[in-house]
C-alpha cells in the first residue's frame, strides 16, 4: 500500500542532504546543521546507516575530559560518481566517491576515431579503468563537450571536427554502454563550476573558453545559466568589430590561425604568438584584432548579464594575458562599469572533468534525497543503497 512521505521520511531526507554534503560530522555537528532534535536525528541515523549510506569514521579529537565523539561518514559502497571531459586534443576521464573524493583519473589524448559508436566505446573504457577500484554502484556519469548542449543530452555546436555528434545520437551511444544515467553538458559550464567550487566567494560571473573553439558559460547566484533554446550562449556568431570576422573566429584557436595566415603571418602552431619574438608588423595587426574580439564579448556580457568576473580559461589564455592591459583601458573607457577580467589556469582536461564530476555528485545527491522520500509511496519503506 503506497502513501505519501510523512515528516519522518523529511527529516531523514534532510539528514542525508548534510551528510552528502558535510561528511565526516558528528552528531552533535549533524544536529545543529539540521535544526533536528537529537532524537529525531539519531533515528534518521540508525535508519541510514542501515539503508548503508552511513558508517563510523574516526573518533573526534577531543581536549580536556569531554567526551570523545565518532565521526559519522560516508561508506565508499554507497557509489561513485564520474566527470568526463572530451577536449579536441585531449580528454580525461575523473572518478569520485559520494563525497567528491577522487578515486582516479586518467587524461589521454583524445581518440582519432570520427564516428560516435567508436569514441563512444573508447570513453567507456576508460571509465572502466578508472572505476575499477570504485565501490557501489556507478550514480551518475556527466561528459562535458566543447559546444552547446541542451536539456542533458542534445549536442547543437561542437568542434568542426566533431560535427557528427551533433544530436542525441553521442548522449545514447554513451548511455547503452553504461549502468547509470548520463548527462551531457558543455565544457565552459563544466569550467565554471570547478571555478564555483574553489571559490565560494564567487557570484555572478562569465567564462569563456578561447581554444579550439569559443564557448561560453554564464552564473547568477552561483546557479549556472542553461537557458530555453540552442542559441542560449552562442556568442561567437556575434561581430567581432573587426572586419566581417564573428567572435568565433578570433577567439578559436583554428580560426585565429585563419586570420593570422591571412595576413602573412604563418603559423605551424598557435603558440608561436605568444612565444617567438614579436617583430613583425603583421602579428601586430592579429594582436590588435584579437584584443577588438575581446572587448567585444566582454562589452557584450557585461551590458546584458552585468557579470561581477569574466574568466578567460584555454588554450589561448596566454595571449588573453598579453593584450590584458589593452582590454580593459578600452573598457573603462567604454564601460561605467567594467567586470573584473580574470585569465585563469586550469589544468587541461581534468579542471572541466572535475566540474563535470561536482555537476554529477549535485545531481545524484537530489535524487538520493527523491529516493527515500519516494521510497514510501512506492511501499519500500527501507532499500540498502539504491541502486538507479
Amino acid at each position: 500500500m503506497s502513501s505519501n512521505p510523512t515528516s519522518r521520511d523529511y527529516n531523514k531526507a534532510s539528514v542525508l542532504d548534510v551528510v552528502l554534503s558535510q561528511a565526516p560530522l558528528t552528531r552533535n555537528e549533524l544536529i545543529e546543521a539540521t535544526g533536528l532534535s537529537k532524537a529525531t536525528v539519531s533515528r534518521a541515523v540508525e535508519e541510514l546507516r542501515a539503508d548503508g549510506f552511513l558508517t563510523d569514521g574516526e573518533m573526534d579529537v577531543v581536549t580536556g575530559r569531554g567526551r570523545r565523539s565518532t565521526f559519522l561518514d560516508l561508506p565508499g559502497t554507497a557509489g561513485h560518481v564520474v566527470g568526463i571531459s572530451v577536449g579536441a586534443q585531449t580528454s580525461c576521464v575523473l572518478v569520485t566517491d559520494l563525497r567528491g573524493r577522487e578515486i582516479k583519473h586518467v587524461i589521454a589524448p583524445t581518440t582519432p576515431e570520427d564516428d560516435v559508436e567508436s569514441v563512444a566505446g573508447w570513453l567507456v573504457d576508460l571509465v572502466g579503468q578508472c572505476s575499477a577500484s570504485a565501490e557501489g554502484p556507478l550514480r551518475q556519469i556527466v561528459a562535458a563537450v566543447p559546444g552547446r548542449v541542451r536539456e542533458g543530452r542534445e549536442i547543437f555546436a561542437t568542434m568542426e571536427s566533431r560535427k557528427i555528434f551533433a544530436g542525441s545520437h553521442f548522449h545514447r551511444a554513451i548511455e547503452d554502454r553504461v549502468a547509470a544515467p548520463v548527462l551531457l553538458d558543455s565544457d565552459a559550464n563544466a569550467s565554471l563550476l570547478d571555478i564555483l567550487a574553489d571559490d565560494p566567494t564567487v557570484e555572478n560571473a562569465a567564462l569563456f573558453i578561447v581554444s579550439t573553439m569559443v564557448t561560453f558559460a554564464s552564473c547568477a547566484g552561483r546557479e549556472v545559466a542553461r537557458g530555453r533554446t540552442p542559441a542560449f550562449g552562442d556568442l561567437g556568431v556575434l561581430s567581432s568589430g573587426v572586419g566581417k570576422e564573428h567572435l568565433g573566429d578570433l577567439l578559436s584557436t583554428s580560426g585565429l590561425l585563419r586570420f593570422a595566415g591571412g595576413r602573412g603571418v604563418d603559423l605551424e602552431r598557435i603558440e608561436a604568438l605568444w612565444l617567438e619574438p614579436p617583430g613583425q608588423a603583421s602579428r601586430a595587426e592579429v594582436l590588435e584584432a584579437f584584443t577588438t574580439a575581446i572587448v567585444t564579448a566582454v562589452s557584450a556580457v557585461a551590458v546584458t548579464l552585468d557579470p561581477e568576473s569574466v574568466y578567460f580559461v584555454g588554450r589561448l589564455r596566454p595571449l588573453v594575458d598579453e593584450v590584458l592591459p589593452e582590454v580593459r583601458r578600452r573598457l573603462d573607457e567604454s564601460l561605467p562599469t567594467t567586470p573584473e577580467i580574470r585569465v585563469v589556469t586550469q589544468v587541461l582536461g581534468l579542471s572541466v572533468a572535475q566540474g563535470a564530476a561536482r555537476e554529477g555528485l549535485a545531481t545524484a545527491h537530489s535524487r538520493l534525497r527523491d529516493t527515500v522520500l519516494e521510497a514510501r509511496r512506492q511501499g519500500r519503506p527501507r532499500q540498502a543503497a539504491p541502486a538507479f
